[in-house]
Parts: structure tokens; sequence; C-alpha cells
């Protein structure tokens, strides 16, 4: 029965020293893991500031031709404007 017992405990003593190189080797990588997971939120980021970057610009060409649109309609309006005061006969 003793050999059982000595049995048992140096497996039990075999597994904790195999948790404890597994943890050892965790804890060296986890470092890496830490990186590697930061890395990849700043690269769904920039990819997240990119697609931002890219509807802003689009935006920004939309209003532009918004700009350049009523800007030419003013220019009409005042053209007409010019055209109907020059029409009127002066009273002085």
């Amino acid at each position: 029965m003793t050999q059982l017992k000595d049995a048992v405990s140096d497996l039990e003593a075999a597994l904790r020293r195999l948790e404890n190189s597994v943890e050892s080797l965790t804890d060296r990588h986890s470092p890496g893991r830490i990186m590697q997971a930061e890395a990849e939120a700043l690269r769904r980021d920039r990819a997240k500031l990119a697609e931002d970057l890219d509807a802003s610009r689009a935006r920004e060409r939309e209003l532009e031709a918004l700009a350049d649109e009523a800007s030419k309609a003013l220019g009409v309006a005042i053209a007409e404007v010019k055209a109907a005061m020059q029409a009127q006969p002066q009273n002085t």
C-alpha cells in the first residue's frame, strides 16, 4: 500500500511541476500576447479611422458641390436683380 501512496505522491509532485512549468511558459509569453492584442486593437482603430476619414472626405466633396451650386444660383439671382433695377425707369 505504501508503494501506491508513494506512486500517487510522485504523480502529484510531477503534476505540480508540470503545472508550474506551463504557468512559467505562459507568463513568459503573455507580454507577447498582450502586445499582439494591442496591435490588433490599433489595426482595428486605424481601419475605423480610415473609414471615417473617407466618409468625411466624401461629405466634404458633397458640401463643396452644394456650395458651388448655391454660389452659381446666387450669382444668377444678383444678375437678375441688377437687370431688373436697370430696366426700371429712374424717378428723379
